[in-house]
């Protein structure tokens, strides 16, 4: 028997470390599980609004989603937001499922969110398209390399919002020459009726839907920029 401790000793030491790299192994899997980011779920897309906004229902919820870190052109910016709105409802059908990594909610109630779908990062599909800019103002919890590099590769091709010389007007400076005359008739400065997003009141966009303004109640079930309320 002497003779066996050797084999029954080699034995042990075999099953010990088998049983040893099975718990590294369940705790890495632990490990990677728990390190997920807990607000990242799934969604189904529900609507797309305008190049940056849609809403999804999750959990039996509808909510709308203002996608982080770009600025999509307003749909009054000929043809670039309407194109915009249609570049994002290709990326994300209607029906189709998106995993959301929301940052925060905004003051009109929104989810500020990076969307994905099938591993895809929409929001820098999206820029690296041309179909929107990065909003470098409310750039604080991307991939600040990733977007800048999609950005500069679709200013250099020419594309989409990129097709002009340096550019077409960016959405945040054309809300705010917007904002300056005409909000109080509910139309912009250019004649054209102002977007929920140049609002800023659901208040406000339930006084302009009864004046008439129905452009502002998109799925007619009589309120107006839901996505305000707060």
């Amino acid at each position: 028997m002497p003779a066996l401790d050797p084999i029954l000793q080699s034995w042990k030491s075999a099953k010990f470390l088998h049983a040893s790299v099975g718990g590294i192994a369940v705790a890495a899997g632990s490990s990677f599980l728990s390190g997920l980011p807990a607000h990242a779920a799934p969604a189904t897309v529900v609507s797309v609004g305008d190049g940056d906004t849609l809403r999804v229902r999750k959990a039996g919820q509808t909510i709308t989603i203002r996608l982080a870190c770009i600025d999509a052109p307003e749909s009054s910016q000929k043809p670039h937001g309407a194109q915009a709105s249609e570049a994002l409802k290709a990326l994300v059908p209607i029906g189709s499922g998106v995993d959301l990594r929301i940052k925060t909610t905004d003051r009109y109630g929104r989810s500020i969110a990076e969307i994905s779908r099938n591993g895809r990062n929409i929001n820098q599909a999206l820029v690296a398209s041309g179909a929107a800019f990065v909003y470098w103002q409310y750039i604080k919890g991307c991939d600040r390399q990733t977007y800048s590099r999609l950005e500069t590769e679709a200013r250099l091709k020419g594309l989409g919002v990129w097709s002009k010389g340096g550019g077409i007007t960016r959405p945040w400076d054309y809300r705010r020459g917007r904002r300056s005359s005409g909000s109080s008739r509910g139309e912009s400065s250019s004649g054209g009726r102002l977007t929920c997003k140049q609002i800023g009141s659901y208040a406000r966009a339930q006084a302009l839907l009864r004046q008439g303004h129905s452009n502002l109640d998109r799925d007619g079930d009589g309120q107006a920029c839901e996505g305000l309320r707060g």
